[in-house]
């Protein structure tokens, strides 16, 4: 049977964990500084100014992070649970919320509303693009973001491990937004199909006509810019090559002849057609795909084939 004290003590700490957890209830989506106190495979322990311990999982956490002991963290309180009569503060480093405390803490015009971020999307650690819009027409709200020589961002930028910001101007102009959303493309037109509902968030699709040398730009490393453009605007965006010759073949065309993961390995570039890759050399396609040499040969080849029966 528990003594008095014992009992009294018990609910002091009962006390103490309703108030930790109640005060972080209250702060989640707000940025909070910590202190890395032990990092384990798949989360880091952080103890705030007050030794509470809050957790960062590895799946919140930026994959270029890299943290050691008396390191100082933050992160944004993401959710807040009572797990076995203890509060558990998860941290996180790759949710937009964030990134939209960042600039609230570097841009004052955030910060103070006179810009409004209307939405942000990430692949934390590579790209992000945010879509901001001020009510003032005084204010330049890309400018503002951005900075001076880029003073403002570049601080955010360093804090998120070198991840590249694009900020662009909202607009209820969809044909804008996309053609902003793709930057730093240049579109040369769009064909936009709506779609009769939206569909996991999708509100339809639009063909997007490009230079030949703006495909790449559009599509991004690993498809990260065109994916974020169509998660930035809600449109299933696909690019299309303007002035393609009426003779040039898709790659897909090729399915029976090309596998599809070298075939898509080379979309990831921008070479849909059987002519965007025969333009390019050998040694250009080593350095921008994971492809070996002997198979880029190998698909020349079968392309040429085409073009010569």
């Amino acid at each position: 049977m528990l003594s008095l004290r014992q009992t009294l003590t018990s609910r002091i700490l009962d006390l103490e964990k309703k108030e930790v957890f109640d005060r972080y209830e209250d702060r989640i989506g707000e940025i909070i500084n910590g202190e890395v106190y032990q990092v384990w495979r798949n989360e880091v322990l952080i103890l705030d100014g007050e030794e509470n311990e809050l957790i960062l999982p590895k799946s919140e956490a930026i994959p270029s992070d890299f943290f050691k002991k008396g390191d100082t963290v933050r992160a944004v309180v993401k959710s807040v649970e009572m797990r076995n009569h203890n509060p558990l503060i998860i941290l996180s480093r790759t949710a937009p919320e964030f990134l939209a405390r960042l600039f609230e803490q570097e841009v004052p015009e955030v910060f103070d509303g006179l810009i409004t971020i209307k939405k942000i999307v990430r692949v934390p650690g590579e790209r992000a693009k945010v879509a901001v819009e001020s009510y003032d027409e005084r204010i330049d709200p890309v400018g503002a973001c951005v900075g001076m020589k880029g003073a403002r961002i570049h601080g955010i930028v360093r804090e998120l491990r070198n991840e590249n910001i694009d900020v662009i101007n909202y607009t209820k102009n969809e044909q804008l937004y996309i053609a902003r959303a793709l930057s730093p493309a240049k579109i040369v037109s769009m064909e936009i199909k709506p779609a009769e509902e939206v569909i996991d968030g999708k509100k339809g699709r639009v063909d997007v006509f490009l230079k030949p040398e703006e495909v790449s730009k559009a599509i991004g490393k690993g498809g990260v810019n065109i994916r974020l453009a169509s998660q930035l605007t809600g449109y299933e965006i696909d690019v299309q090559r303007e002035g393609i010759e009426d003779e040039d073949v898709e790659l897909t065309e090729f399915g029976d002849e090309i596998e599809g993961w070298v075939i898509d390995e080379l979309k990831k570039i921008g070479l849909d057609t059987a002519r965007s890759v025969l333009e390019k050399d050998v040694a250009e396609l080593l350095k921008r795909t994971d492809l070996e040499e002997e198979t880029i040969l190998e698909v020349q080849q079968i392309l040429k084939d085409e073009f010569e029966d």
